[in-house]
C-alpha cells in the first residue's frame, strides 16, 4: 500500500532552519509529482510547494517563496523541504501528498512550532 512518512519538524526560533523529509513507498515515486502542504490551528489545510516528478518545475505558495525550497531524490524515494527564516506564522503541521490513480495519499503529518 502507499505510505508517506514525514519526518523532520520540531520547535526552531524565528529565522531559524529546518528541513522536512518524506519517505514514499508502495507507488512508483519517480513517476508522480509530489507536494508539501501545511495546516495551521482554525484554517483549512494549504498547498505550501509542488516538485514535477523529474524535478523539472517547482511551485511554491507566495507566502514562502524565497524562503522554502522544495527537492526530491527519486533514487531514495525521497521528497524534502528546506525551511529557512522561518516566521511564527509558518507554525502548523506539515503534510506530503501523492495522487495516484485518482486517489489521494497523505502523511502522517509532522509538527513545525515557530517561536521564541
Amino acid at each position: 500500500q502507499v505510505q508517506l512518512v514525514e519526518s523532520g519538524g520540531g520547535l526552531v526560533q524565528p529565522g531559524g532552519s529546518l528541513r522536512l523529509s518524506c519517505v514514499g513507498s508502495g507507488f512508483p515515486f519517480s513517476s508522480h509529482a509530489m507536494s508539501w502542504h501545511r495546516q495551521a490551528p482554525g484554517k483549512e489545510r494549504e498547498l505550501v510547494a509542488a516538485v514535477t516528478a523529474g524535478s523539472e518545475m517547482t511551485n511554491y505558495a507566495h507566502s514562502v517563496r524565497g524562503r522554502f525550497t522544495i527537492s526530491r531524490e527519486n533514487g531514495k524515494k525521497t521528497l524534502y523541504l528546506q525551511m529557512n527564516d522561518l516566521k511564527p506564522e509558518d507554525t502548523a503541521v506539515y503534510y506530503c501528498y501523492v495522487g495516484w490513480f485518482e486517489d489521494d495519499y497523505w502523511g502522517q503529518g509532522t509538527q513545525v512550532t515557530v517561536s521564541s
